[in-house]
């Protein structure tokens, strides 16, 4: 009888299958959205260390100090160091295996660049810290290149050295890009695999050589491809927590300090306004993403 009546009612039976889900993204994510919304107007006490209801906007307001403003702007700048280096590492891979791999070629290198994806996170950030330590494995191969001089300039810089590669930005810059390029490589290489043929072709028959082919074809049609991985490598990026706690030098991301403002601290609205910054960030991006098509190349 029930089966004879969803099959009757299309209407129904499409209700009961997506009220699930439905419910998941309305409840479960918007709810918690909205209930982190309410709690950055709440007022934290210093003294007493409670929370109550008492709305407000200092926590807002907060974020405009000098030492907040610093964490977001030290957050967003290596977001977008790291987006653009995972593009320009990406594209070429992304380019070879679209046009010039197949069957299982193709799955070889598909699984390449996934395996890094199936070890643990927490694994290859422990694992980088070895590998960018004094005495490590890339020291050992800076050293046998004779270029241990140039690293101890760099590492020298203000702003992106450190004493050591382990212990600076150039190193945690590294790991980032590390540990989110699959996520610029799959969908850029998704994007060259639409181009058609036979605009390349038509390039071709047309007398233009590779490089205009390339640079008037293939990089304007893969580029909402681009912007999908950047999505990704920026939002993982501004979200992370871990990998500025293990690997290079002292100063709060917006992770860390959701972190220490929620975990050690047991400020929860400040913890909430913070975590109210990178959403509105990744909104705004998303929006500017969604216009240049980046959406389609998912």
């Amino acid at each position: 009888m029930i089966s004879n009546l969803l099959y009757r009612r299309s209407t129904l039976r499409l209700l009961l299958l997506l009220t699930p889900p439905l419910l998941w993204f309305g409840v479960v994510y918007l709810g918690s959205l909205l209930a982190l919304l309410a709690q950055s107007f709440y007022t934290f006490d210093d003294f007493t260390m409670e929370v109550t209801p008492e709305l407000t906007w200092i926590n807002y307001t907060a974020l405009l100090d000098d030492a907040n403003a610093d964490i977001v702007l030290r957050t967003v700048g290596m977001a977008a160091a790291v987006t653009v280096a995972s593009a320009v590492v990406a594209f070429p891979i992304a380019y070879y295996v679209a046009r010039y791999t197949e069957g299982l070629r193709k799955g070889l290198f598909y699984v390449a660049i996934m395996l890094p994806m199936w070890a643990s996170y927490i694994v290859k950030a422990y694992a980088w810290t070895v590998i960018l330590t004094k005495g490590g494995i890339l020291y050992w191969f800076i050293g046998k290149l004779g270029l241990t001089g140039a690293l101890e300039w760099v590492l020298e810089l203000p702003y992106v050295g450190g004493t050591s590669l382990s212990t600076s930005n150039i190193g945690r810059f590294l790991v980032f890009t590390y540990v989110w390029l699959p996520f610029m490589i799959l969908p850029i290489q998704a994007s060259i695999e639409r181009v058609p043929p036979q605009l390349l072709q038509a390039s071709a028959d047309l007398g233009a050589r590779p490089a205009q082919t390339f640079r008037t074809v293939i990089l304007p049609l893969s580029f909402p491809g681009v912007v999908a991985g950047s999505i990704f490598t920026f939002s993982l990026t501004l979200g992370d927590y871990i990998i500025p706690q293990l690997v290079g030098p002292p100063g709060l991301f917006i992770g860390t300090m959701v972190y220490t403002q929620q975990g050690s601290i047991g400020n929860l609205p400040m913890a909430a306004a913070f975590t109210v910054v990178p959403i509105l960030i990744v909104g705004a991006y998303l929006a500017i993403a969604r216009r240049l098509g980046a959406f389609d190349a998912l």
